[in-house]
């Protein structure tokens, strides 16, 4: 079923619904309303697609709106179908209520929704039908499916470890400049322009040419991460850039951070908080010299744990090695930030200390989930009942779409 964040809606509010434009080649008037695809029986129109594409854009959603828009209205075709094949079409009432629910989302009422909707090119109309198939397709779920789906006290136990949490999850780019005393003033003026109105294209060069982080071969690109594992303080900043928004430079220890948004999402699990995270800090002199690497190098091939560091450090002065649980908000930013894109044992050798005399050698030990406090058994049954409920959704959604006979025009 298509989803939106209702982050990404209060984030940008009227702004975005009223500023957006649609880029896309334009249409012939005259040919808008011929068919653009056949689903099984039922036609969609090039208007369709336009105005599609169009609200996409107005909510900032991921990807090509052009691509999203075919993919999206082809599903909701099959979910009509089957909604009517099934005997399962909403009311009026339920529609009108669905709509109401996803401008609330917004800070508006439906009335309001619609206007600055209209604002944007944005037909009612299809706003409507948008909502319609959803709402369709949410009570054909729970009609088809809901007997299937059961909750027991032991799924319930098993999940409090792991609420809490948020279920949004970002993909960044990143950019980590050395400025240690003597370059600093330059580092930041590069930062400084790096962070105006970057493309993604330009990021990920900039990335290539100027970040000490092991992501530079990649364009800067991270893999998807919880928004939960990213450092506290830095998340309202990620939190608060639409896709292709670069932040403002952020001093860290001996280097300036970028970050880039590329795409933000809601995943279908609940991401936990943590109430503490192990690390250990393994401390090489002589900063990023071809020699302090080459012993990282050869230390990265010794350890396998965080325990095994201990043998590394033995004999040598007891600062050398720190190793300790903190809770997230206890951490220094840069490793934190680190520690953010590793699993358990892996390591990371991108930060220095001591104005850069200093490499350390960084390895996660492990996270301590929070144990949720205040959380309803009910609560968290329903939740667990509807993402099982959408694993079913999904399948069937595959399998309609395997069966299907789809013409392109």
């Amino acid at each position: 079923m298509t989803k939106f964040s209702p982050f990404k809606l209060l984030g940008f509010g009227l702004l975005a619904l009223t500023m957006a434009c649609f880029s896309g080649a334009s249409v012939q008037a005259q040919n808008l309303f011929k068919p653009a695809i056949k689903v099984n029986d039922k036609v969609i129109t090039g208007f369709e697609l336009q105005q599609r594409a169009r609200m996409l854009q107005v909510f900032r959603s991921p990807g090509d709106p052009t691509t999203e828009a075919r993919k999206q209205l082809i599903e909701e075709r099959l979910k009509i179908d089957a909604s009517e094949a099934n005997g399962v079409l909403p009311s009026r009432g339920e529609i009108e209520a669905g709509m109401e629910e996803f401008a609330g989302r917004a800070g508006m009422t439906t009335e309001q929704f619609l206007k600055a909707l209209q604002g944007a090119g944005v037909e009612a109309q299809s706003f409507h039908d948008f909502v319609s198939a959803g709402v369709a397709w949410r009570g054909l779920v729970r009609a088809k499916f809901g007997s299937r789906v059961e909750v027991n006290d032991g799924d319930i136990d098993a999940a409090l470890n792991a609420t809490g949490g948020s279920n949004v999850r970002v993909l960044l780019s990143e950019i980590i400049i050395p400025a240690p005393p003597p370059r600093a003033a330059q580092a930041q003026a590069r930062a400084e322009q790096i962070s105006k109105g970057a493309s993604l294209q330009a990021f990920a060069s900039a990335a290539r040419k100027y970040s000490a982080s092991p992501s530079r071969g990649r364009g800067g690109k991270l893999d998807w991460m919880p928004v939960t594992q990213l450092p506290a303080q830095l998340r309202p900043l990620v939190l608060g850039l639409a896709p292709g928004q670069v932040s403002e430079p952020i001093p860290i220890p001996g280097a300036i951070a970028l970050f880039q948004m590329r795409a933000i999402e809601e995943g279908k699990t609940v991401a936990p908080e943590y109430s503490a995270v192990e690390y250990a800090a393994y401390y090489i002199a002589g900063g990023r010299s071809p020699e302090a690497l080459a012993t990282a190098k050869k230390l990265r091939s010794r350890v396998d744990t965080c325990d095994d560091l201990y043998g590394v450090a033995k004999g040598q002065p007891e600062e050398v090695l720190e190793r300790g649980a903190k809770a997230p908000a206890e951490i220094p930013t840069d490793i934190a930030m680190e520690l953010a894109k590793l699993d358990k044992h892996e390591i990371s050798t991108t930060l220095t200390r001591a104005n850069g005399q200093t490499l350390v050698f960084l390895m996660l030990c492990g996270r301590t989930p929070k144990v949720a406090e205040g959380v309803e058994r009910d609560e968290i049954g329903l939740g667990l009942r509807n993402r099982r409920l959408s694993s079913y959704a999904d399948g069937y959604l595959d399998q309609l779409r395997t069966e299907a006979r789809i013409v392109e025009y």
